[in-house]
């Protein structure tokens, strides 16, 4: 079961590293972005990017079995 949240993490950090590098208009990513803005301001897309590469991260890390 882990493994199934594992990949789950990972697709959820593409996503949002993929919207963020191209600052996408789909309705979820807009819906982060205007939450994120109120604390990040104009570097909300850098935010993302770092935060989805920590998220796919840690859900290589559930796949490999290190949590």
């Amino acid at each position: 079961m882990s493994v199934l949240w594992g990949w789950l993490m990972v697709f959820i950090g593409l996503f949002i590293l993929i919207c963020s590098i191209l600052k996408s208009d789909f309705i979820i990513y807009k819906l982060l972005v205007s939450r994120s803005k109120m604390l990040w301001g104009t570097r909300v897309d850098r935010f993302h990017q770092i935060s989805s590469v920590v998220i796919i991260g840690f859900g290589l890390a559930i796949i490999l079995g290190y949590f």
